[in-house]
């Protein structure tokens, strides 16, 4: 799968790693940055994320910041993206199942590395399930509807 990742400077040790993990695992991955831990605000990496996901150049991507929750509402500024902030895989399984999120957050500050490893697990290996979430999906980026 590619998957596009990006991070603010206090993510940027746990954007690495997983970086790496995924493309052990056989993803490709596009690091969009920060290189460094130097100060860098995180809407913009949210922004580069999200345009993407929306090109279509990454099926799915993963935004990671302090909380994860900057990152996240910048993401979701694009109607394409579906971004969920999670601290555990089952709420990163229901992201996928139920929304179809097709963005993940999560917060370095708050999530070790092998608890971000299993939520970018479940995420990446569940389905949507379609059904009676396929208008409340269509609803998430078409509000009139």
């Amino acid at each position: 799968m590619k998957i596009a990742i990006a991070s603010d400077h206090a993510a940027v040790d746990l954007k690495a790693e997983l970086a790496q993990w995924l493309r052990d695992e056989g993803h490709e991955v596009e690091d969009l940055g920060p290189a460094t831990a130097d100060r860098v605000d995180y809407p913009d990496y949210g922004y580069k994320l999200a345009t993407a996901i929306a090109a279509g150049t990454a099926e799915r991507g993963i935004a990671l910041c302090g909380s994860g929750i900057g990152i996240s509402i910048a993401v979701n500024r694009n109607p394409a993206c579906r971004c969920a902030l999670v601290g555990e895989p089952l709420s990163a399984a229901l992201s996928r199942e139920h929304n179809d999120a097709n963005v993940l957050a999560m917060g370095a500050r708050l999530t070790g590395v092998d608890m971000a490893k299993a939520c970018v697990t479940a995420f990446l290996t569940t389905d949507f399930g379609g059904g009676r979430h396929g208008p409340r999906v269509e609803k998430l980026s078409n509000p009139a509807l």
